[in-house]
């Protein structure tokens, strides 16, 4: 049960990671947000959420890629909804250190966090890009790994630590 549990949401600021502090607040959870820190202290999509849910939850504006901001985003949490990520296939190209800084850098932070904080339980988000072009339809977990841009490999190898730190730990 989710209901009064302490939780985290990592890339709150985006469209799905706004809906998902909407919902949360709505189920009875105290809300943390993780939001890309920016000058302007805008929060992204939660700029336009209901002033009452946006009064509710904690903002913490930082940067999954510094693991100090991570843990000290993480402290006294019970779950965490990791969503945060550099989005965009073409960009990926262009810039593809930016990719693996944030989507595998950055999981790799809240993994670790989690781990020395003893957080329950982490949700990670991935995307179907993970898949590349699909063998068949509907895919499904089992379907074959074939990331083919720079953003679906850091999405694939970020999908990776999650799961070796699933079993591991």
């Amino acid at each position: 049960m989710i209901q009064d549990k302490k939780v985290l949401v990592t890339g709150a600021g985006g469209f799905i990671g706004s809906h998902l502090v909407e919902t949360l607040v709505d189920k009875g959870c105290e809300v943390r947000a993780f939001v890309h820190y920016n000058s302007f202290n805008r929060w992204g999509w939660l700029d336009y959420v209901d002033k009452k849910i946006r009064d509710s939850i904690e903002i913490f504006a930082g940067d999954v890629r510094d693991p100090n901001g991570v843990k000290k985003s993480m402290e006294n949490i019970d779950v965490v909804f990791h969503l945060a990520a550099l989005i965009g296939i073409p960009y990926s190209y262009h810039s593809p250190d930016s990719y693996v800084d944030t989507n595998i850098k950055g999981t790799l932070n809240i993994l670790q966090a989690a781990k020395n904080l003893e957080v329950k339980k982490i949700i990670h988000t991935s995307t179907s890009e993970v898949y590349g072009t699909a063998k068949y339809v509907p895919i499904t977990e089992e379907h074959p790994i074939n990331p083919q841009s720079p953003y679906a490999a850091t999405k694939a190898g970020a999908d990776s630590l999650a799961f070796f730190c699933h079993k591991t730990f």
